[in-house]
């Protein structure tokens, strides 16, 4: 059944090909840009994207994009100040998001990094190079 239904399809496309109907369509020839969903629980994609086609964006979704970037931000760091400067930027925007949810968000359940990264600024900075 199923392979009957996709040869149909395939058909009526190849025909709608031959007539032209995909021809200058928007966008044609353009790389498409798939965008990063990862962030999103698979159940509340198809929302988040209706909201966001309709112009909105929810905050949650942009205060973890936020974090994510300052975490990237932090681990890309070569400077000892610019990695205190982050941690404090990381630390400021995970306490604002928690104090508004009254739940913790997944930086907070899982220290190991924070307290890796922490190691490494105190390693640094008694290190005499």
């Amino acid at each position: 059944m199923l392979r009957a239904v996709a040869f149909i399809a395939e058909q009526r496309i190849a025909e709608a090909m031959n007539r032209g109907e995909f021809d200058n369509l928007e966008g044609q020839g353009r790389k498409i840009v798939y965008e990063d969903e990862s962030l999103i629980p698979e159940d509340l994609r198809m929302a988040y994207k209706i909201l966001k086609n309709a112009g909105y964006v929810p905050q949650e979704l942009l205060e973890e994009k936020e974090i994510v970037t300052a975490t990237e931000l932090l681990a890309a760091a070569t400077d000892e100040q610019e990695r205190y400067r982050q941690m404090q930027k990381l630390n400021f925007l995970v306490t604002k998001v928690n104090a508004r949810r009254r739940r913790p968000v997944d930086l907070e359940k899982d220290q190991v990094y924070y307290q890796k990264v922490v190691e490494r600024v105190s390693v640094k900075s008694r290190d005499p190079k």
